[in-house]
């Protein structure tokens, strides 16, 4: 795996902002990916989608959301023991779910209740289109910052199932020593020294709208 940052901190106006940097880094270490037809681009819904979109402009490649659902701890959502992606088996922290006492029904619960919320957002988003293939294809996993990782790896490992060519991921910003481990590539475009949040490096980080999503989405 290869980490390609760039130089320098520095804050985005907004996640369009942060798409147009990743965009300038990608076609400049990776001219052969523009206009080629077997690239395609995914955000992460919600947040990674607006980031998504430039980079699908620069390489003319088709843009696609892929959804993925945290896990939380019941009664302390905020707390993840793991995610669920579209058309992957759960990534679970076996760790996080004994630390908290969790019994199987527990975590049984929260998955239906996840993969339900995840399907409900891949009707709003396609409208009935289909998922973009990514078999035998160069995919671009895109989000607008890591902070623990858990969401990227679990769309990682979910894509890998699929058998593309290569699986990038493309992040606004993340933490010193950023890495996903069965990722071929990771595109940083900021990594802040003092890193403790991924909105610290955006000045606008207002939360993306479903709306906001399929509209980008429909204009593909």
């Amino acid at each position: 795996m290869r980490l390609r940052r760039d130089h320098g901190q520095r804050t985005f106006r907004n996640r369009d902002d942060a798409g147009q940097a990743l965009a300038r880094l990608l076609t400049s270490d990776h001219p052969e990916l523009v206009r080629d037809p077997d690239v395609v681009v995914l955000g992460l819904a919600r947040g990674g989608v607006p980031v998504a979109a430039p980079i699908a402009d620069a390489l003319h490649a088709p843009l696609d959301a892929f959804v993925i659902r945290k896990l939380g701890v019941p009664l302390r959502e905020e707390l993840a023991f793991g995610a669920v992606a579209s058309g992957g088996r759960p990534l679970i922290s076996d760790r996080t779910v004994r630390d908290f006492g969790l019994t199987p029904d527990d975590v049984s619960a929260v998955i239906e209740k996840e993969s339900a919320e995840l399907l409900r957002r891949e009707a709003v988003y396609r409208q009935g289109r289909p998922p973009t293939p990514v078999a035998d294809r160069v995919v671009i996993l895109v989000d607008d910052g890591l902070a623990t990782g858990s969401s990227m790896r679990a769309a990682v490992d979910s894509i890998r199932r699929r058998l593309p060519r290569q699986i990038i991921v493309a992040v606004g910003t993340g933490p010193t020593g950023t890495q996903i481990a069965n990722a071929d590539e990771i595109v940083c475009a900021t990594i802040p020294p003092d890193f403790w949040a991924v909105g610290q490096s955006y000045r606008d980080f207002t939360q993306v709208t479903d709306t906001e999503v399929r509209d980008l989405l429909a204009t593909e």
